[in-house]
């Protein structure tokens, strides 16, 4: 376990307002072992990688965290708050105005959490996947998910004439901002039956992606849509999605309309299709950097270029997705030790992965 350390306010220089981490120098970096496999056991080992797999937390750093965020939970007038709400399009906008496709790298990582977005990969993962799996400062390692496997069947085919009727596999991103998500599908996942839709809240985001040069509207279609919006409707029928994909998105939405989107999405999964989720984790990192003046409302805040985040619990999550429909297959929580060995910090990262099917009978209650 690692040494404690105090939590917030350190790592400010070397992070951005929305999270990300800034890069460090790899010269003379070892190769690293497989994800989910890092596990630190001597503190004093501490600097030799820069991330560690599965850390426990004390209870010193457990209370110190507790404490930071009820100091700055004071939460900001209500016509701020709506301010803020009203101007989200706005806001997001700007956002990638500013960082257009520079700010995140691509999400290789998925294939090693989640096989599902590539399934004809799986007897042959290296192949398909190569070694740039460790490349993306967002990599992370789960231990393997218990219980219930997540295998998703081609899907049957669908009435009606919308993009990529004639697929047999769909996939779904929502939130998909410049496609760090979407690209390395599409370059990874070479069956000719997959049809991939992205769609954000920003329509800069979506320019930007049907710009890329690897943008094919033969397999992929981009659309401008609001998760949010109740009224908004998506341009697939329900029960049309193999699997769909949520990334740091969930998080952006106002907690309020949270539930009435994921049960939105679970409409739009076939029997048998699979939610996959990752996102923030309560008292993350990045939660404990915010400063007073900062609060919306119990750990929901916004950043200072006007964009909003939540921090989660896994039970909060179980509880979005049960209502909905659906079928746990795996929720847990991924407590990684991010490390800048140049400046000797240590940051506490949490996040959280879950993966819920929608049975091939739903219960009377939840039948339409």
């Amino acid at each position: 376990m690692a040494a404690p350390v105090t939590l917030g306010g350190i790592v400010e220089q070397n992070i951005t307002e929305t999270g990300q981490i800034l890069p460090e120098s790899t010269s003379g970096e070892l190769k690293r072992p497989q994800f989910g496999t890092r596990f630190l056991t001597d503190p004093r080992q501490v600097f030799q990688h820069n991330a560690w797999d599965n850390v426990e937390w004390t209870e010193e750093q457990e209370a110190a965290a507790k404490k930071k965020v009820q100091e700055n939970s004071q939460p900001l007038p209500q016509e701020k708050q709506e301010d803020f709400d009203c101007r989200a399009n706005e806001y997001w906008n700007e956002f990638y105005t500013i960082h257009e496709n520079r700010f995140f790298k691509d999400r290789h990582w998925l294939f090693t959490e989640f096989p599902e977005l590539a399934p004809q990969c799986r007897l042959n993962q290296d192949s398909c996947i190569g070694d740039h799996r460790a490349e993306d400062s967002e990599s992370h390692g789960l231990e393997q998910s218990q219980g219930q496997s997540s295998e998703v069947t081609p899907l049957a085919p669908v009435d009606g004439d919308f993009p990529g009727s004639s697929a047999m596999f769909r996939i779904l991103e929502v939130g998909c901002g410049v496609g760090n998500t979407v690209f390395p599908i599409l370059k990874t996942n070479n069956d000719p039956g997959l049809f991939v839709y992205c769609c954000d809240f920003s329509s800069t985001a979506v320019e930007l992606v049907k710009a890329n040069s690897e943008y094919d509207p033969g397999r992929c279609y981009a659309f401008v849509h609001d998760l949010g919006d109740e009224g908004a409707i998506y341009p697939v029928p329900d029960a049309s999605m193999g699997v769909i994909v949520l990334i740091f998105v969930l998080s952006a939405l106002h907690p309020d309309k949270m539930q009435a989107s994921i049960s939105r999405l679970a409409r739009l999964l076939k029997p048998g299709g699979v939610l996959l989720l990752r996102d923030y984790g309560r008292y993350d990192m990045a939660q404990l950097r915010f400063k007073k003046g900062r609060c919306l409302s119990d750990n929901f805040y916004v950043r200072g270029d006007g964009t909003r985040v939540y921090f989660f619990t896994q039970d909060e999550l179980h509880d979005y997705f049960s209502e909905a429909g659906l079928e746990k297959v795996q929720n847990m929580v991924d407590r990684r030790l991010q490390v800048n060995r140049g400046k000797q910090l240590t940051m506490y990262r949490v996040w959280i992965q879950c993966k819920y099917r929608k049975p091939h009978t739903q219960p009377p209650e939840t039948q339409e």
